[in-house]
């Protein structure tokens, strides 16, 4: 029996690998022709761009691999079952069972890759892409709002209006509020450089203070600011929710709380980054129904245009249950989970449906 799974393992995997090396030439194709059109803007060149594609080809890894495991995983069992090694598998003894599991190792191990790929490399790599392209265009990050970016600090509100790439501020702008949420300062500051471990080094500072009706205007070349905001919560503002680390989503989650802000795009982001590893025991399961279907001549290419539109449909819900589920305030664990359980119970409904016939 070992021998039998080491030998659907390999077939699997190798197929996996061909088909996620495929997905990954063509992405890359698509993002370096939208690339090319801003060679020559500035300082940006040819060669930034070659670089930024290949610095986002961990983060396609992790979006494509699901899809990459379904289409492969068919493949690979539709083969078997075309030169009927599934039949004489089945006939040797390997019951439905211990071909699912035999399966679920390679996607387990799969998932495994999928996480670190997801935790330890995307992210990174995905905030130095993002900062090679700004460096060399000479620009700082793109703004959500015409006003720059709005940060809540306890009882400050801080406004900035760019954030360089180096996470050095252009145009800070902090409003400091009392108990009885009465302006009471409002400090405007040139450039904001991050000093460790809690503060900011502000130059060409100009502080107005309110005393009643009356207002006192301070200048100074410099101050240093003392904020929870900081370059991992900056960062944030760099790289989208679903490209974060676990550790980076979760310190923003946690600054978000403490000052009483929405988390619920931030939760359901995290609860995903943690199951979407998972969705390769999910696309194994469904790829084996398929592997039963015995067809000598035809019926291979129909299978692989099923495996392409499932794993589109599913990359599809995935981003519908998280946009419904912050829209609504479902729960962040069933809006990351519900895709994977309605695929896997789809998977359960056409393995009992094959094993019956």
């Amino acid at each position: 029996m070992k021998i039998y799974r080491r030998y659907i393992a390999r077939e699997v995997s190798a197929a996996v690998l061909l088909v996620l090396a495929g997905f990954l030439a063509l992405f890359s194709f698509f993002d370096m022709i939208t690339e090319v059109k801003s060679v020559g803007q500035a300082g940006y060149q040819l060669h930034h761009a070659m670089a930024f594609v290949v610095l986002e080809m961990p983060g396609r890894v992790y979006e494509l691999m699901p899809v990459a495991v379904l289409i492969g995983a068919l493949y690979a069992l539709s083969a078997l079952a075309r030169h009927s090694e599934i039949t004489v598998l089945r006939s040797s003894g390997m019951s439905t069972t211990n071909l699912l599991l035999g399966l679920f190792q390679v996607a387990a191990a799969i998932a495994l890759l999928t996480f670190v790929v997801g935790e330890v490399i995307a992210p990174p790599c995905e905030r130095m892409a993002q900062q090679l392209r700004l460096t060399a265009k000479g620009k700082a990050v793109g703004k959500d709002l015409r006003s720059g970016f709005w940060v809540k600090d306890e009882r400050r509100f801080i406004n900035v209006q760019t954030v360089l790439p180096d996470t050095r501020l252009k145009g800070v702008r902090v409003y400091d509020f009392d108990e009885s949420a009465n302006l009471r300062t409002v400090t405007e500051a040139a450039e904001g450089a991050y000093l460790p471990p809690a503060s900011w080094r502000l130059t060409g500072v100009v502080q107005t203070k309110l005393h009643g009706d009356k207002s006192e205007i301070i200048r100074m070349p410099d101050m240093e600011w003392r904020s929870a905001l900081n370059p991992d919560i900056l960062s944030v503002l760099m790289v989208s929710p679903e490209r974060m680390s676990l550790l980076h989503l979760s310190t923003y989650i946690k600054h978000l709380e403490e000052n009483n802000q929405k988390t619920q795009r931030y939760d359901i982001a995290l609860w995903k980054k943690v199951i979407y590893p998972l969705a390769a025991l999910v696309m194994v399961a469904l790829a084996l129904p398929f592997g039963y279907t015995h067809n000598r001549i035809s019926g291979g290419s129909l299978k692989m245009f099923s495996g392409v539109m499932i794993g589109v449909f599913f990359h599809m819900l995935n981003g519908l249950f998280s946009n419904l589920g912050a829209i609504n305030s479902w729960s962040p664990i069933i809006s990351a989970i519900s895709p994977s359980a309605l695929f896997m119970l789809a998977a359960a409904g056409m393995i009992w449906w094959v094993e019956r016939r």
